[in-house]
């Protein structure tokens, strides 16, 4: 067939970039140690995270300056928006629920060593390593040199139009990616990577702009209470009707009685 070659240089560029994601996992010295590997990928995919959150809300940090977009309103990373993705990612998926099940079974090999079973749960799959395994595979994919460098993630390296790059591949989708990963997917998946890595991209943008602009940052679950005024309502000027609105305050047009 004359597109086998094609096929297959596409899937080996796919696998690549996986791997190579794969491989910026930080080193674990000494011997092996389950924990230490957890806490590794745990950092790894919160590194990721940051990268991500200032994206989609660039602050005064160190990570939206690295991608050439500071500003001087608080950001995604004073909205705790990291840590809102990798809770709420890791708690969305209950296990063998599909269509993205089959994709962490597909992608759980690489990141085999980080532990036992990062994608293994008999309550849900952790969907947090495997965000970040895809779009660290695709930051090196579009810039091979994140590879090393400042943070402990490829993607949080990459300037603002890198990363911009990497959603447009997602999104496309990548030929290459959607390749290597079709070749892993069982049945009744295989042919759906494609579908899978849009839901995959737009599902993460859309979570984060929801983090980012909720009051996840500053709620408090013991109390039901707000212990702090959120990012999100600073950023847009938004004052809930709590507060009292100008409009609303004292009598209606200086009135105070109606007559018939």
């Amino acid at each position: 067939m004359p597109d086998e070659p094609r096929t297959e240089r596409r899937r080996l560029l796919g696998a690549a970039g996986l791997l190579a994601a794969a491989a910026s996992l930080p080193d674990i010295a000494g011997p092996a140690n389950a924990q230490a590997e957890r806490d590794a990928l745990g950092e790894w995919t919160l590194d990721t995270m940051k990268g991500l959150a200032v994206f989609v809300m660039p602050g005064p940090d160190a990570y939206s300056r690295a991608q050439g977009t500071p500003r001087k309103e608080p950001g995604g990373i004073e909205a705790k928006l990291p840590e809102f993705l990798v809770q709420n990612l890791n708690r969305y998926l209950p296990f063998p629920d599909l269509p993205v099940g089959g994709l962490a079974g597909a992608l759980a090999p690489l990141l085999r060593g980080a532990g036992p079973g990062p994608f293994q749960s008999d309550a849900v799959i952790p969907l947090a390593p495997l965000a970040a395994l895809i779009l660290n595979a695709e930051a090196v994919r579009v810039d091979p040199g994140t590879l090393g460098g400042r943070f402990l993630a490829p993607f949080s390296r990459l300037a603002y139009r890198g990363k911009a790059k990497v959603f447009e591949l997602l999104e496309g989708p990548d030929p290459a990616l959607v390749e290597a990963l079709d070749v892993q997917l069982p049945e009744p998946l295989k042919r759906s990577a494609s579908g899978l890595l849009k839901y995959v991209a737009g599902a993460l943008l859309e979570l984060s702009a929801l983090g980012g602009y909720s009051e996840w940052g500053v709620f408090d679950p013991a109390t039901k209470r707000l212990s702090g005024r959120p990012v999100g309502w600073r950023d847009s000027g938004y004052v809930p009707a709590s507060e009292g609105r100008p409009e609303f305050r004292g009598y209606y047009q200086g009135r105070r009685k109606v007559t018939g």
